[in-house]
């Protein structure tokens, strides 16, 4: 037995050693394994981590551009602009309510511009009664003519007011006027017209005669109508146009001009379109 113990203990030295490397490859395998579930676990939480994040980026992409209901909510409560109206496409009554004075005799004076008159206007100041000038090339440009213009809604023009512009054209000499409203004449107001060679033309006469022109024509006339600010009122004195103001003792709108207080010139602001 002595004889053998060598190599029993060659053998047991090779059988220890194989043990312990088997422990130890078996401790790597488990160290391998362990780091794969970690890395899967990562990965599996990792679309989900991206979903979030993307699906915050699309709901602050969207809340940028679509507006929440609360804002929209209070924005459609807001009270609009006093005096807004939208651009009219064709010609009617409302053209004339929605229309400042100014745009109304600028629409006055293209009509007999198209008529092949050379006109000119006194675009505010003193006008001694006169609107719009016309002119005749076969008169050697002297006036043929003149225009008083009412933008009134409502108010008839009276037999006085056509008396004064009477005095106007003999003042001047001429034979030829015409007196354009967006209202109506009283029967003494036109009978007086009638009977001393003044043309008056009521709204509805204004939009006959509109009616008559080609349709190239009377988009310019509507173009001319709804030109700039056009339901702005200018002031008369300065050209300007006006500004809303609230009075301090009512706390009701009207019209003022912008250059106060060397201005003082004011207009009324009824709930439909101011009257000039």
């Amino acid at each position: 037995m002595l004889g053998t113990r060598p190599v029993m203990v060659a053998i047991g030295q090779g059988l220890w050693m194989p043990g312990w490397f088997a422990l130890g490859a078996g401790a790597v395998l488990l160290a391998l394994h362990w780091l794969v579930r970690q890395r899967s676990a990562a990965a599996a939480k990792l679309p989900q981590i991206e979903r979030r994040h993307a699906a915050h980026r699309v709901s602050q992409t969207l809340s940028q551009v679509e507006p929440t209901l609360e804002p929209a909510t209070r924005e459609a409560r807001s009270p609009a602009p006093a005096l807004a109206h939208e651009r009219l496409t064709h010609w009617n009554p409302e053209v004339f309510a929605a229309i400042e004075w100014r745009r109304f005799e600028a629409v006055v004076e293209a009509l007999f511009a198209q008529a092949g008159f050379e006109t000119r206007a006194q675009t505010h100041g003193a006008d001694g009664g006169v609107d719009v000038w016309l002119h005749s090339r076969h008169a050697g440009g002297a006036p043929v003519g003149v225009v008083q213009c009412k933008h009134w809604q409502g108010k008839p023009v009276p037999v006085s007011a056509m008396r004064e512009f009477f005095g106007v054209m003999a003042s001047h000499g001429l034979k030829r006027g015409t007196y354009a409203t967006t209202s109506r004449f009283t029967p003494e107001a036109l009978a007086f017209a009638n009977a001393n060679g003044i043309n008056a033309q009521d709204g509805d006469g204004l939009l006959k005669l509109i009616a008559t022109r080609t349709p190239e024509q009377q988009s310019a006339l509507l173009a001319m109508a709804f030109d700039g600010e056009y339901w702005r009122p200018t002031c008369a004195s300065c050209g300007m146009k006006m500004a809303e103001r609230t009075a301090r003792s009512n706390g009701k709108r009207f019209w003022g001009c912008v250059n106060f207080p060397h201005c003082k010139a004011t207009l009324p602001m009824p709930a439909a379109t101011g009257a000039a």
